[in-house]
C-alpha cells in the first residue's frame, strides 16, 4: 500500500472532506477580512494621510513576513501544525484589537493578525492541493481562493452597518465588532480543523511511514479499503491531455520568474482598485467600494467550478486579458464615470469580476506547480515577491491624477497578461481535472 499511498488523498470524498473544505474557505475568508481591515481602520483615528498610506502598507509588509516564515515551516513541520499555529496568532491579535485605541496598538494588532494570515493564505493553498480529491481538486481550490472575496464582502459590510451609529461611538462599536467577529471565526476554524489530516503526500514524501498509515486509517475510516482507494486513485490520475516540459533547472527559473509576474500584476492590480482607489480619490465611499468590488467577484467567482474540464492556461490567459482591457475601459472613461457615479459602479462590477477570476486562476496555479517537499517554500518565494512588489505601488501612485492611476493600472494588468501568455506558450498544464502529482511534474 505504501507505493500507492500519494494518491490516496485524491481518490475519496469523505465527510472529513468537507469540514476541511469549510475549513480552508473560512481561513482564506479571515485572512481577507483582516487584510483589508487596514483600508478601514484608517478612520478609527485621526491621522495625517502620511500615516494613512503607511497602513495601507502596513497589511502587505505583515502578510509577506507571515508567508515567508510559514512556507518553509510548513515543508519542514507540516500542512496541519502550521495552521494551528496561525490561528494562535490570529487569537492573540483579535485580542489586542479589542482593547485597541490608539493607532500604535491598531499597528501591533494588525501586524500579529497580518502575520497569522500570510501563513494561513500560503499553507491553505499548498494543503488544498495534496487534500482536496483529483477529481474536484481544481474547482475546490477556486471556492475556496473566492472565500477571499467573501471575507472582504463581510467586513465592508459590517463597517458600513456599525457606520451607522455617529461620532466616537461607531468607532468604538465597529472596532469591537471587528475584533469579536475575528475571534469568533478562530474558534470555529479550531473546531473544524481537528478532523483534517496531514497532508499524505508529505508524510509520504518524508519518510514517516507509521503516521501515514494512522493517518489514512483516521482519515477514511474502516468502511474504506485503503488498497481500493489508490488502485481507484492510479486509474484516475491518468492524464487528459499532454502537460508540458518535465522540470529542470532552467523551468523552475523560468515557472518561478512567470508566478511572481502573474502574482504581482494581480497583486497591485487588485490592491489599487479595492483598498487604495477609495483612500486617494472618494474616502467616503471606502466600506461601499469595497463591499461593491468584493461581492461581484465572489459572486462572478463561482464560474471557478468549471475549472476541472477547462485548461488552467487558457483560463488564465483570458482572465488576465479582459482585466486588462476591462481597466483600460475605465481609465479611458475617467472623466465620464467622475461625474456619473451609476456608471462608475458598473464600471466596477464587471472589472471586479473579470479581475475575480484572474486571481482564482493565478492563485491556483502559483501552488500547484511545484513538488510536495518544497510547495510550501516556493508558494512563499512567489508571494513573497510579488505582494512585496505592491507596497511601492501604494506610494507611487499616491499623487496621480484618477486617469493616471488607472491607466497606470492598466499597464500592470498588461505586463501579467505578458506573462500569461508566456506559461500558455511554454508553461505545463496543470487543469483539466490533472493530479497534483501530474501537475507539479513529479509523476
Amino acid at each position: 500500500m505504501n507505493m500507492n499511498v500519494n494518491r490516496l488523498g485524491e481518490a475519496h470524498w469523505t465527510r472529513k472532506t468537507t469540514w476541511m473544505f469549510i475549513s480552508f474557505v473560512l481561513g482564506l475568508a479571515l485572512e481577507s477580512y483582516v487584510f483589508a481591515l487596514a483600508s478601514i481602520a484608517i478612520y478609527w483615528v485621526s491621522m495625517p494621510k502620511a500615516l494613512g498610506e503607511l497602513l495601507l502598507a502596513w497589511a502587505p509588509i505583515w502578510l509577506i513576513i507571515g508567508i515567508i516564515v510559514a512556507g518553509p515551516f510548513s515543508d519542514k513541520y507540516g500542512r496541519k501544525v502550521t495552521l494551528y499555529a496561525t490561528l494562535a496568532l490570529y487569537a492573540v491579535g483579535g485580542i489586542v484589537l479589542f482593547f485597541a485605541t490608539t493607532y500604535i496598538v491598531i499597528l501591533i494588532s494588525l501586524a500579529i493578525m497580518l502575520i497569522a494570515g500570510g501563513g494561513e493564505m500560503n499553507s491553505i493553498m499548498v494543503a488544498s492541493h495534496e487534500l482536496m480529491p483529483r477529481k474536484h481538486r481544481g474547482k475546490a481550490t477556486m471556492m475556496i481562493i473566492n472565500g477571499i472575496n467573501f471575507g472582504g464582502t463581510v467586513l465592508a459590510v459590517i463597517a458600513l452597518t456599525s457606520a451607522a451609529l455617529s461620532g466616537q461611538a461607531a468607532t468604538s462599536v465597529q472596532r469591537d465588532v471587528v475584533a469579536i467577529a475575528v475571534l469568533v471565526v478562530v474558534a470555529i476554524l479550531f473546531a473544524t480543523r481537528v478532523s483534517m489530516p496531514e497532508s499524505f503526500l508529505w508524510l509520504q514524501k518524508k519518510g514517516r511511514n507509521a503516521d501515514l498509515e494512522k493517518t489514512i486509517k483516521s482519515y477514511f475510516g474502516p468502511e474504506v479499503i485503503a488498497e481500493a482507494v489508490a488502485k481507484e486513485a492510479i486509474e484516475s490520475a491518468k492524464p487528459a491531455a499532454p502537460v508540458g516540459p518535465k522540470p529542470s533547472l532552467g523551468y523552475v527559473w523560468f515557472t518561478m520568474i512567470i508566478m511572481i509576474v502573474i502574482a504581482a500584476a494581480n497583486t497591485i492590480g487588485f490592491g489599487l482598485m479595492a483598498y487604495a482607489l477609495a483612500f486617494a480619490f472618494f474616502p467616503h465611499l471606502q466600506p461601499v467600494i469595497l463591499a461593491v468590488f468584493e461581492g461581484a467577484g465572489f459572486v462572478i467567482g463561482f464560474l471557478g467550478l468549471i475549472a476541472d474540464v477547462v485548461s488552467r492556461k487558457k483560463f488564465l490567459f483570458w482572465s488576465f486579458v479582459g482585466t486588462f482591457a476591462m481597466t483600460v475601459i475605465v481609465g479611458l472613461t475617467t472623466k465620464v464615470w467622475q461625474h456619473d457615479m451609476t456608471l462608475f459602479w458598473i464600471l466596477l462590477v464587471v472589472l471586479a469580476g473579470a479581475n475575480s477570476l484572474c486571481y482564482l486562476t493565478e492563485d491556483t496555479v502559483k501552488a500547484e506547480v511545484w513538488p510536495t517537499l518544497h510547495r510550501g517554500t516556493l508558494t512563499a518565494v512567489a508571494r513573497f515577491i510579488s505582494i512585496g512588489l505592491y507596497i511601492p505601488t501604494i506610494y507611487i501612485t499616491a499623487r496621480m491624477s484618477p486617469a493616471h492611476y488607472i491607466l497606470f493600472n492598466a499597464g500592470v494588468w498588461f505586463v501579467g497578461t505578458l506573462a500569461a501568455g508566456a506559461w500558455i506558450i511554454w508553461g505545463r498544464e496543470t487543469g483539466r481535472g490533472l493530479s497534483i502529482q501530474v501537475a507539479s511534474g513529479e509523476a
